[in-house]
């Protein structure tokens, strides 16, 4: 029986290449708004028990982004960065890398999976569990499945998993378990030994079905976008995560008509409660800016009716986000953008909460990290500032120092 482990170092090892021929950039791909390093840097700081969290690139960009989620980089040499190259193979480098770095021994190592968008924490505390805890020697995660496989000879189909005359029902079938690829828990001395992920005594972690989801082409990852809304976890940002403010205008600050009078000038309808929310997020100390694609008096007259600046009439949105957060010094990692429609899209990706308002297109809905409950042009962007400063928007208190 393997041993329990006291106090251990638990090192997760995420591998992701840069290269992909099945999805182009595929571990920087967002679901949600995070990239797929992104998600699997959050499953494995988030989860009881891991102490240490790398990502094994090749890749400047992934090695940025798993940094800037929380974890370590390992640059991976060429050699372990082809086709062929084994994940077992990446992990070792890793674990010798991050041994030679730290100076401690790893007790228990984990292989985690990018292309696992839906792992939870939850899941990959209880791989750790059944090593640290003497249960196993390595752990998998796995689907319960009650289906009948089959094999096709040159006899005819035949059962794999059953007998074609036989055809129990499913409460009387014993679950057999689907593999997912999602995490492996191994113990780490056993690893260097054998060399693989499975030996010695081996246990399963058992997964929601409706979770698994591994990416391998474009289909998967819509499919992920798709089904992220519904899987996730719903989660807002606080105070403490966001150093700026940006709102698109039409559609997130107004319910996206235009009503034109006989001289063909426009109005629009603006929502009390969401000048309340900004007027608050400006004494909270957080700089706000209106961004719009529509030069249109009325986008300036709001702007100076709430006090803050504006850059309308405006092709690249996101360019000039950019050029506005290094001039004000704010890194776009900490950058809250509300938006509602598909040129909001490009700001989605380069900030670190993406937000969309509830009557955001689908598209929008789905590249976002959070969604309002409520419509554009209806509060939603005082639903936001409560999200930040609370439901009575009161400024917070400074931490001493």
């Amino acid at each position: 029986m393997p041993t329990p482990k006291q106090n251990p170092t638990v090192l997760a090892v995420i591998p992701a290449r840069g290269g992909s021929k099945g999805v182009p950039a595929k571990n920087l791909a967002p679901v949600a708004g995070i990239p797929l390093v992104g998600r699997a840097v959050r499953a494995c700081l988030g989860a009881a028990g891991v102490t240490d969290v790398v990502v094994s690139t090749d890749d400047h960009a992934i090695a940025a982004a798993a940094r800037s989620f929380g974890a370590e980089a390992v640059r991976r040499p060429a050699a372990l960065a082809g086709d062929t190259a084994t994940s077992e193979s990446a992990v070792l480098h890793a674990l010798d890398a991050f041994e030679a770095t730290a100076g401690r021994t790893a007790d228990v190592v984990l292989l985690v999976q990018c292309t696992s968008p839906f792992l939870t924490s939850a899941e990959v505390a209880e791989a750790v569990a059944r090593i640290a805890g003497g249960e196993a020697d390595t752990a998998f995660t796995a689907a319960p499945s009650h289906g009948f496989l089959w094999k096709d000879t040159a006899d005819g189909a035949t059962g794999v998993n059953h007998d074609k005359a036989h055809r129990p029902r499913r409460q009387d079938r014993e679950p057999e378990y689907l593999e997912t690829g999602s995490v492996y828990a191994m113990d780490a001395a056993g690893f260097r030994t054998h060399g693989h992920r499975f030996f010695g005594r081996t246990a399963v972690v058992v997964t929601d079905p409706a979770r698994v989801l591994e990416i391998d082409d474009p289909h998967d990852l819509a499919r992920a976008k798709a089904l992220a809304p519904l899987l996730d976890e719903p989660a807002t940002p606080s105070f403490a995560d966001v150093d700026a403010v940006v709102l698109d205008f039409d559609g997130t600050q107004t319910d996206d008509r235009v009503h034109l009078d006989a001289e063909g000038r426009e109005f629009v309808s603006a929502h009390r409660g969401d000048g309340l929310g900004i007027a608050a997020l400006r004494r909270a100390g957080l700089p706000v800016l209106i961004l719009s694609t529509e030069q249109n008096p009325v986008v300036a007259a709001r702007a100076r009716k709430l006090k803050i600046p504006v850059l309308h009439g405006i092709d690249r949105k996101d360019l000039a986000l950019k050029e506005w957060c290094e001039a004000e010094s704010i890194d776009p990692a900490r950058v809250l953008y509300a938006g509602n429609d598909v040129n909001d899209l490009p700001c989605f990706h380069l900030v670190g909460w993406p937000v969309a308002v509830a009557s955001a297109h689908d598209s929008v809905r789905a590249a976002a990290r959070a969604v309002t409950v409520t419509p554009g042009g209806f509060g939603a962007i005082r639903e936001i500032a409560a999200w930040l400063l609370g439901p009575e928007l009161n400024t917070p208190t400074p931490l001493p120092n």
